[in-house]
């Protein structure tokens, strides 16, 4: 059962003008946290000091998000269409209209727990039985979880109820639970909640015996001796895969911690523990990106994050993470807007963002 105990309560969210600057920092900081890691991906910290001493900024000559970026587009843009009306038919059709029945870009659909999906479903295999592959338990389903956290502002239990309606397509046990943890501490941030609620929130909405609470619980405990000691609370020596859950989650919330939210020092906290490094710098960035708002984000930094160029999801090209979030706010009145007719279901590739609507706290779908 989740873990409940000396859970701080999360504050009310906001105004309107409050929760639009948190919700661009968070998706901001995700996009850029994934940019700062991506060299670092699938290394050690020795290997990253050999090569770039400390990392302190972009590496990269051009920097740009990964699929990190690209699915948390994706699932922005599919949250904009049903809002908490979403259903699993609703992501196992977007995964075959926008991503599994379309051209593939030259990364092919990115990480093994997506390509595992998305063989599922090309032979035509339903959820929950498409996230039945070898990487379920990965971190695939954690990346792409920051806009259930931005939509679920200061309700982090519906922030995972809705990542994990996502996540039945593609995952199952742990890479579920990091994808709520990450969409709870998101939502918790959301409403200014402190870096310890904003933990607190994420443990309370999984089991309080799996490995990711565990790896958790580990990584903030000792974050207050650095990076090293997370890395060390957490990483399981020898073991091939950087994509676990369990560990990314972990480290993302134990760099978090070790910076108290600050949003510079959690991204490149982060990135310089290597592994997974582009997925743990952008959970980092988006909890602090939430927790401090698009004004914590060195503009240098912000500037270099430009429309999604569609290397994974070729269909999420031209969409930029700050237009996602303006979709996942309602406007100052409180109420969800759109300047254009309702979007369709057959509709693809998927239109520009303003095509959206959202009805709050209305369960029937947008008509078609």
């Amino acid at each position: 059962m989740p873990s409940i105990a000396c859970v701080p309560s999360v504050p009310t969210p906001g105004d309107a003008i409050d929760l639009r600057d948190r919700a661009r920092g968070a998706l901001l900081g995700l996009a850029v946290g994934d940019a700062l890691g991506a060299p670092a991906e699938n290394m050690k910290p020795s290997e990253i000091r050999a090569r770039w001493g400390r990392i302190t900024g972009y590496v990269a000559e051009n920097p740009s998000g990964t699929d990190d970026t690209e699915y948390a587009i994706f699932s922005g843009l599919l949250l904009a269409r049903h809002g908490s009306a979403l259903t699993v038919t609703h992501v196992e059709t977007a995964w075959h209209q926008w991503i599994a029945d379309q051209d593939e870009g030259p990364f092919r659909g990115a990480g093994f727990s997506e390509r595992g999906t998305l063989e599922n479903l090309r032979r035509g295999l339903a959820a929950p039985i498409s996230a039945q592959h070898r990487h379920a338990w990965s971190d695939g389903l954690a990346m792409r979880a920051a806009p259930f956290g931005v939509f679920a502002a200061g309700r982090p239990a519906e922030a995972a109820r809705l990542v994990a309606i996502d996540g039945s397509v593609s995952h199952e046990g742990e890479g579920i639970y990091g994808g709520q943890a990450v969409a709870a501490g998101v939502a918790a941030a959301m409403a200014g909640a402190p870096t310890i609620a904003v933990v607190a929130s994420a443990l309370a909405v999984i089991p309080d015996d799996s490995w990711t609470a565990r790896s958790l619980r580990r990584a903030v405990a000792g974050a207050h001796r650095g990076e090293r000691a997370v890395r060390s609370a957490v990483v399981i020596g020898g073991y091939p895969w950087t994509d676990l859950a369990p560990e990314a989650v972990a480290l993302a919330f134990g760099a978090y911690a070790a910076a108290d939210g600050d949003f510079t020092e959690s991204v490149l906290t982060a990135v310089n523990m290597g592994r997974d490094a582009d997925t743990t710098a952008a959970v980092a960035g988006a909890l602090a990106g939430a927790t401090r708002g698009t004004s914590a984000i060195p503009p240098d930094w912000a500037t270099a994050i430009g429309p999604a160029r569609g290397g994974c999801l070729p269909s999420m090209a031209g969409h930029h993470v700050l237009d996602v979030a303006e979709l996942l706010v309602p406007s100052e009145g409180g109420k969800w807007t759109t300047t254009t007719a309702p979007l369709h279901h057959d509709t693809r590739p998927p239109p520009a963002p303003t095509t959206f609507t959202l009805t709050p706290d209305n369960p029937t779908e947008t008509p078609s």
